[in-house]
């Protein structure tokens, strides 16, 4: 990828640089063309052009054809101060030449300045040069104008030229990305390297805040892996995009991280909580929210965190929000994470039976949870849950590596980071395919 967007960079550069040098240098030629033609009708500016133009006739022809550098102009015209056409003489040139310099309309420059001019004419360049005429006191007594005549090879010429000073950039600016692309290269893998580790990082950290919780909580992180699991197979099921599903993949695993802030007495309760204590347990929403601040890693995490003890009919916590206003990721995870709860063992109760729990997620359709996510949830319920009870915990690892190499790239990070998560990923894409996938 590098290679080929360099190489289309370089190549646009080097377009871009030719065709700006191949303008330049035209420039540069028409000029030096026009500059020459300049320099070379000073010397009509004479005093035998006072005789050309206070001559007779047949005497003033005769002394302007001598006057005509056959060398380097093919034509000259004389003007009085009147501007009137006086005399002309011409090199033996096609007529259409003739005609075309003839056509032509300049300036009239005032003394001590000039008119320069080109004209494209049957594949050739006729360039005219226009200087005022003085007498005595600098006073104005007419014009001259002298036409040079660049031909067809002497145009390919200058093309040629202009041609080879593009093609010389353009190249130079390829050879010089070419030279760069392994420094780039290096360089690319080196920040490649520092973000993989710094990904390594913050999936550790998940992996780490989220299992102190089960571990104080459950007693296993189990629960925090099959309900990661459920929610991601639900949110694919819904279509939701990969960014989207990436944060519900960190804010289902650290949905109850605030629950290291509850007391023991309250968190490890076997009984039902006395209505003090349950206000001391919807702290640990706020908590949680104090323990994810401030990380923009976490900043979509945040909002399965805040609001999966939300209701849909609005009667949840810690902000009563209603129907579509609770964010999509938290709707997603609240049945994932109630269905959870019904069917795993708890030291209070037994877990639920597969057909009981379903018909109580969809009993609370409307009422605790979204509609749409629980018809989606049906569809997947079966399979999924049958997935995790046949799964130790190695393999609820395995899945949940082949989820985070889906969403993290886990699987292209380095062997130098030595989280489980990395593991998980590298793992995963050797072993084969699992339900969740």
């Amino acid at each position: 990828m590098l290679a080929r967007r360099l190489g289309a960079a370089a190549v646009a550069i080097g377009l871009a640089t030719g065709g700006a040098f191949h303008a330049m240098e035209t420039h540069r030629m028409e000029n030096a063309s026009l500059d020459r033609a300049a320099a070379g009708a000073r010397h009509f500016e004479s005093s035998a052009m006072q005789v050309v133009l206070g001559a007779g006739a047949p005497g003033a022809h005769s002394a302007l054809s001598r006057l005509l550098d056959r060398t380097r102009f093919v034509g000259i015209r004389v003007f009085g101060a009147d501007r009137a056409l006086v005399y002309e003489a011409w090199e033996d040139i096609p007529p259409v030449l003739v005609d075309a310099a003839r056509s032509e309309h300049h300036d009239w420059p005032a003394p001590g300045g000039s008119h320069r001019n080109w004209v494209e004419v049957a594949g050739e360049r006729l360039i005219l040069v226009v200087l005022p005429l003085t007498g005595d006191r600098g006073r104005l007594v007419g014009y001259v104008e002298s036409v040079s005549r660049l031909d067809a090879s002497a145009l390919q010429a200058q093309r040629d030229r202009a041609l080879d000073a593009a093609l010389t950039s353009a190249t130079s600016v390829l050879v010089t990305a070419l030279l760069l692309y392994p420094l780039m290269l290096a360089m690319l893998r080196r920040s490649v390297g520092l973000s993989r580790r710094l990904l390594d990082s913050n999936l550790s950290l998940i992996r780490s805040l989220g299992n102190a919780v089960a571990k104080r909580d459950s007693g296993t992180d189990a629960h925090n892996y099959r309900v990661t699991l459920y929610a991601v197979a639900l949110a694919e099921a819904l279509g939701l995009p990969k960014k989207e599903i990436a944060d519900l993949v960190a804010g289902a695993f650290l949905h109850d991280v605030g629950k290291i802030g509850i007391p023991d007495r309250i968190l490890l309760n076997p009984g039902k909580l006395t209505a003090g204590e349950f206000e001391i347990m919807k702290t640990h929403v706020p908590l949680g929210m104090e323990i994810v601040a401030d990380n923009p890693w976490l900043e979509g995490a945040a909002s399965t965190i805040r609001h999966h003890h939300e209701r849909f009919d609005g009667g949840g916590y810690p902000n009563g929000l209603e129907g579509e206003s609770i964010p999509r990721a938290a709707r997603i995870f609240a049945v994932a994470d109630v269905f959870d709860a019904l069917t795993s063992d708890r030291p209070y109760r037994r877990p639920m039976a597969l057909g009981e729990a379903m018909k109580t997620i969809e009993r609370e359709s409307g009422r605790h949870f979204d509609p749409d996510v629980v018809v989606a949830f049906m569809v997947i319920a079966r399979d999924k849950h049958t997935a995790a009870c046949q799964a130790d915990d190695a393999t609820l690892r395995l899945m949940l590596g082949e989820v985070l190499s889906r969403y993290f790239v886990a699987d292209s990070l380095p062997e130098t980071g030595d989280s489980r998560f990395v593991r998980l990923g590298k793992e995963s894409a050797r072993q084969p395919t699992f339900p969740f996938a």
